[in-house]
């Protein structure tokens, strides 16, 4: 290309190639046995999509060859997040944990369907006793909650409303933890411009943006999360992708220091997350047993896997932290954390063998 032809460059088209000479270290497998503490390997995205359970929507085809990936990487144990309920519950039991001993826990979800008809309460808290009593080792808890869901008056639900209090009460009986995901990136909720640093990813996803009369803000979501942790101290609570709130560390700083049933997981997040690898080393030193191991990669590679062991493990600088051209977050990369060893085993896999009962016996 002549200058002329790189003056009118578009800048998707921009690729450049750092020439600064950095070191660069490979970790095949985690320095201990790692908990995969986020990752979705059922069926339920398609159920959102189509409202039915088809063979041909499982996330993982090959179970037993992610199983020898899980070897390879050094991952015992992967949590899957799209249990569901009842038989939808159990093929997910079956699919995995029965025939994984060890391998994997499956949380179940709720049928948010039931909230169009009177009695939902009750209904919603009883379907997470039944779940437990079919082995389901937690509840996810998605962000439709807030942003779409509405009950038979049309009325938008959030975390914090108290007809949820069934389900809370049922979770700390059945000693189930909960994986929450509220809101989403900062960004999505910022207008769509020439400002909006993950403009690409909006592009390609309009779906993601919830800006606009229709939505609540961010903070609304926040705050609903907040008052749901602390009105439900004995549920234990691993918010999604650091709290929901990678962008702002001192507020998940702030919710660890003042909610003892409060954890993390770094699912989805080390873009952000390694932006910041002094604070977010700092967050891990204050709270060493409240971080978790997640990916969000379904099903995980064993790059995918690698790339996160590297973030945690290493003092390595200025890598990408996926394998997309251009990558699918921002473009931008990130740098590592160089945890000590006792503290990268805790995130890696400890902190959540102590969080998650099902666990308990792998620890």
């Amino acid at each position: 290309m002549d200058v002329e032809e790189l003056d009118g460059l578009a800048l998707r088209d921009f690729a450049p190639r750092p020439t600064v000479r950095l070191a660069s270290h490979r970790v095949p497998r985690a320095s201990t046995p790692a908990v995969d503490a986020h990752n979705h390997l059922g069926r339920w995205h398609a159920h959102l999509r189509t409202g039915r359970w088809s063979d041909d929507d499982w996330r993982v085809k090959d179970v037993p060859a992610l199983v020898g990936l899980m070897d390879e990487c050094n991952v015992a144990t992967v949590v899957n997040l799209d249990g569901s309920w009842r038989d939808e519950l159990e093929a997910n039991l079956d699919r995995y944990d029965r025939a994984h001993p060890g391998r994997f826990v499956s949380y179940a979800r709720v049928d948010w369907d039931e909230t169009s008809q009177k009695g939902w309460p009750e209904r919603i808290a009883a379907s997470v006793v039944d779940s437990a009593a079919r082995g389901a080792g937690g509840l996810k808890l998605w962000k439709d909650i807030g942003l779409r869901l509405r009950d038979e008056r049309d009325e938008p639900i959030f975390l914090d409303d108290a007809r949820l209090g069934g389900m809370w009460s049922a979770l700390a009986d059945t000693r189930l933890p909960v994986a929450v995901h509220t809101a989403d990136p900062a960004a999505f909720f910022q207008p769509l411009d020439r400002h909006n640093e993950r403009l690409e990813e909006l592009l390609r996803h309009p779906d993601w943006q919830f800006m606009g009369p229709q939505f609540p803000p961010l903070a609304r979501l926040l705050d609903a999360l907040e008052a749901a942790v602390a009105a439900n101290p004995r549920v234990t609570f691993v918010a999604a992708h650091v709290g929901c709130y990678a962008e702002d560390l001192d507020w998940v700083d702030r919710m660890l220091r003042t909610y003892a049933n409060f954890n993390v997981d770094i699912a989805a997040r080390i873009a952000e997350l390694g932006r910041q690898p002094r604070r977010t080393k700092r967050l891990i030193e204050d709270h060493p047993h409240r971080v978790v191991l997640g990916t969000d990669v379904s099903p995980p590679t064993a790059q995918d896997y690698e790339i996160y062991f590297r973030f945690l493990e290493t003092a390595d600088e200025y890598f990408p932290y996926d394998a997309d051209e251009p990558p699918g977050n921002g473009r931008w990369r990130i740098s590592a954390l160089d945890l000590p060893p006792e503290l990268a085993a805790g995130v890696v896999g400890d902190n959540a063998r102590r969080l998650i009962p099902a666990l308990h016996t792998l620890a």
